[in-house]
């Protein structure tokens, strides 16, 4: 009994395009604290419909909701900093969202080179 590997192309290029995205991601959230996030996620939009009905379809989701997330925290703990009394809970926010986004890039990459979907 043979086995006969069939490679997707495809699925391939659209796989590497989405590790590519995470560590544009990466780069930009280390660098800039995500300032510049808004380049992939741009990306993120205009291939995700190319990748409808694969697991890499839920990779251009988990990092466009990552960013917007990301934006919303960084958001309120800038609320919260310009209120003068809230600055120290505004750190906390801002650490939070930080290690947050942190997990949910190293959670993607991992779970993209393991060929596994992202939840919901």
């Amino acid at each position: 009994m043979s086995q006969e590997i069939v490679f997707d192309t495809r699925l391939d290029s659209a796989k590497n395009l989405a590790w590519w995205l995470y560590l544009i991601h990466a780069v930009s959230f280390l660098f800039s604290l995500g300032a510049f996030s808004f380049i992939p996620l741009i990306v993120n939009y205009v291939k995700r419909g190319e990748t409808a009905g694969t697991f890499v379809h839920s990779h251009h989701g988990w990092q466009i909701r990552s960013f917007w997330w990301y934006v919303v925290w960084m958001f309120v703990g800038f609320v919260l900093f310009i209120t003068f009394i809230g600055i120290p809970l505004a750190w906390l926010v801002w650490i939070g969202a930080w290690l947050w986004k942190a997990y949910r890039l190293i959670k993607g990459i991992s779970d993209l080179n393991r060929n596994q979907a992202m939840p919901g």
